[in-house]
């Protein structure tokens, strides 16, 4: 009997240790996987920040070359009419000044709807991206807890191991 009590209390104490070094393991990914998080988060509001800079300036650059478009169609129709011309002539080359500016100041419109289209395309994929490190990380966690085995289990094998013992002592 005293084997068999030695034989209990040796799986018990195994057992219990295996449950203990992996509710440690467990804590140790929850720290990581924090901290791994925590970076993620950094990294997208960094990369969120770039791209919005970066539309900022692409609007402002659109927004000097309307303005130069504007004054240019604006310098052209001045030419047309200090030329001292008459006529129907006239009429056409200043409304043919003003519709390549107008052409020239939609197309800066479009370059800057595209370029506000990409950086909403860009932010869905960093959004992307970042979820995609939450979830492999909150995958990391469950996999380390899911690893830790139940009390229960703990005392069920004990109990099992015992049982063995006993069946295989000599009678």
């Amino acid at each position: 009997m005293c084997v068999l009590a030695a034989s209990i209390a040796v799986s018990l104490a195994s057992g219990l240790a295996m449950r203990s070094a992996a509710q440690q393991a467990a804590e140790q990914t929850y720290q990581s996987a924090l901290k791994s998080n925590q970076s993620a988060e950094q990294s997208f509001a960094n990369q969120q920040e770039a791209t919005a800079a970066q539309l900022k300036e692409t609007r402002a650059s659109a927004a000097q070359e309307k303005l130069a478009k504007t004054i240019q169609g604006l310098q052209a129709r001045g030419r047309i009419r200090a030329s001292e011309q008459a006529g129907l002539t006239v009429g056409l080359l200043s409304a043919d000044a003003e519709r390549q500016a107008a052409n020239a100041r939609e197309a800066i419109n479009q370059s800057l709807e595209s370029a506000t289209n990409q950086y909403r395309r860009n932010i869905l994929g960093l959004e992307s991206q970042r979820d995609n490190r939450r979830n492999q990380l909150q995958s990391q966690v469950n996999n380390a807890y899911n690893q830790i085995p139940s009390l229960a289990s703990v005392i069920l094998n004990t109990a099992t191991q015992g049982l063995n013992t006993y069946a295989a002592l000599p009678q």
